[in-house]
């Protein structure tokens, strides 16, 4: 079992494709290929994490086509996420435990990224969406966009987040 994280898919949003120069003809072509490369790293076992702005309109017509036990963190343009089985969606800002190295530190997760965020002074981390890669990545912060548009559409795994930050450790040790 694996767990992955992604964010801003804005599947059904026809627009993002010219707001983020997304290498899409279409809506129909950006929603298939997503949906697919999400499918082609994550199996019926693993857990996904989407960081806010899933889709527009009706979710269940894509959530249903996602593989893996997905849950949902409520992003600005999530509007109908009510029409899920609540126990996937959570809350705006959440917590998980026992992931990093010190079971003790969490990752925090949110659709928005946050300048200081629970335990981030003693190496917690946090991911987030929201900005389409647009915010410099600082590499003094354990926090990063993990939003499709930075990951070539394909959601991130948590060996990947751990590598990323590993990196991101070594600098701040460094300064």
């Amino acid at each position: 079992m694996t767990i992955w994280f992604s964010a801003d898919f804005h599947l059904g949003h026809s627009r993002i494709i010219e707001f983020c120069k997304r290498p899409f003809k279409d809506v129909d072509e950006m929603n298939e290929e997503i949906i697919r490369r999400w499918n082609s790293c994550v199996d019926d076992s693993d857990t996904g994490y989407i960081l806010g702005d899933f889709c527009f309109g009706d979710p269940r017509k894509y959530y249903s086509r996602l593989n893996g036990r997905v849950y949902i963190v409520p992003g600005s343009h999530d509007k109908e996420l009510r029409k899920l089985d609540q126990k996937f969606i959570l809350p705006s800002i959440y917590v998980l435990k026992g992931l990093l190295d010190d079971k003790r530190l969490g990752i925090t997760l949110c659709h928005y990224s946050m300048r200081t965020f629970s335990q981030s002074h003693y190496g917690a981390i946090h991911l987030y969406g929201h900005s389409h890669h647009q915010l410099t990545d600082d590499p003094m912060s354990l926090s990063f966009d993990v939003g499709v548009d930075g990951w070539n559409f394909y959601p991130l795994s948590i060996e990947q987040v751990k590598e990323k930050m590993d990196k991101k450790k070594k600098v701040m040790q460094q300064n």
